[in-house]
């Protein structure tokens, strides 16, 4: 069985798996007791943070550790925009986002918040001139993804980050979960004042999050209880997947150049084997190398998955957290692409493991796929 799901989850890490058995096994204090072990257990901890900070070129006291991506999203949106209200309750973000930004917003607007929805082109891409309009007296947060968990798309980061130069007291979030390990990111140059990471799309453990927090930016906590992580966010510190977390998030982004490189050719492979085949709709955007959108107009996606995995490919449609929903993506409708298309979307991400033979082997299984559905959709099986 050949794993296409990267963008959903990733194989963990040799090194992750041996150094989380590890830690779990002799290191089980509470990172808060204040007897050996647990001082031991946060020591660990604090190196951790060490480590990030120095792949990062930030203050090691500048990172949260959170349960997940979608908490780490959560907690920038949530407790950015309600710490600022006071100043204004004006907020930006675009329809194509991850569930957790998107459907955090909504929830702000139910709240009272005003959310300014910034429209895409048909490549996924925002214009800055586009988020430069959009800024007012009252605006406190702009909340936007480097690299679309979907379709790939690449927002041009350092032109949106020029615009919000201008205006130094908007908040800048980033969702950086499917680009980190994969393209270059600049937390200083770029002013990012909050940055979302999840392990487990880089060999990491779930289960794990982490929220990048610039220096002097405050946050309303979202969870309450004791003063962990420096106040911003209670509970008992997990000490192996912290430990683990940084580790798979420094190996991803050391071996990025070369892994970048690699992937890249396997997407222009992929996408040079499936064009031009009938009824197959390559999805035109300039993309990060790991990620191939396509579409199948007429034909439901969900069965393609499951026609693949009989052939022993394991690929998706939505994001993970939508696969579920039986609704035309809003990402691709945002992106203003015909129903039919936004019905019908598959999505392949690849991995450290994948080779060119790999891939034609998928191509072949995905043409076969389609051609059988269409046959069936036309009646012509005996």
């Amino acid at each position: 069985m050949l794993y296409f799901d990267h963008c959903a989850s990733t194989p963990p890490h040799e090194d992750v798996v041996r150094t989380m058995s590890e830690i779990m096994t002799r290191h089980y204090a509470n990172p808060s007791s204040l007897h050996r072990a647990g001082i031991e257990a946060e020591r660990l901890i604090a190196r951790a943070r060490e480590v990030l900070a120095g792949v990062f070129g930030v203050s090691p006291a500048e990172w949260v550790f959170t349960s997940s991506g979608t908490e780490s999203n959560n907690l920038a949106i949530f407790g950015a925009a309600r710490a600022m209200q006071h100043r204004g309750r004006h907020l930006i973000t675009s329809p194509t986002e991850h569930a957790s930004v998107y459907e955090a917003f909504r929830q702000l607007e139910r709240e009272g918040y005003e959310v300014s929805w910034l429209p895409v082109d048909r490549q996924g891409r925002i214009d800055p001139q586009a988020l430069a309009q959009s800024i007012r007296e009252d605006t406190t947060l702009v909340s936007l993804m480097h690299v679309n968990n979907e379709t790939g798309a690449v927002q041009p980061l350092s032109e949106l980050a020029a615009v919000l130069a201008e205006h130094p007291r908007v908040l800048f979030h980033v969702d950086a979960v499917q680009s980190v390990g994969k393209l270059p990111i600049m937390l200083r140059p770029w002013r990012i004042d909050l940055l979302t990471l999840s392990p487990h799309k880089l060999r990491g453990p779930k289960g794990t999050g982490v929220l990048y927090v610039r220096e002097g930016v405050r946050l309303q906590p979202l969870l309450f209880g004791g003063s962990h992580e420096a106040g911003r966010r209670a509970g008992t510190a997990n000490t192996a997947g912290i430990v683990t977390s940084v580790k798979a998030v420094r190996l991803a982004v050391e071996s990025q150049a070369e892994r970048a490189h690699r992937m890249g050719r396997l997407g222009e492979r992929l996408r040079g084997r499936l064009a031009g085949a009938q009824g197959i709709v390559l999805t035109k955007v300039d993309g990060a190398p790991h990620i191939v959108h396509l579409c199948c107009p007429s034909l439901k996606p969900e069965v393609i998955v499951h026609l693949l995995e009989q052939d022993g490919f394991l690929v998706s449609t939505q994001s993970a957290c939508s696969s579920k929903s039986g609704q035309p993506s809003r990402v691709l409708l945002a992106m203003r692409l015909e129903r039919q298309l936004a019905e019908s979307g598959i999505r392949i991400s690849f991995g450290d493991e994948h080779t060119e033979s790999d891939i034609d082997r998928l191509a072949d299984a995905l043409e076969r796929a389609v051609a059988r559905l269409q046959q069936l959709e036309e009646g012509r099986v005996e």
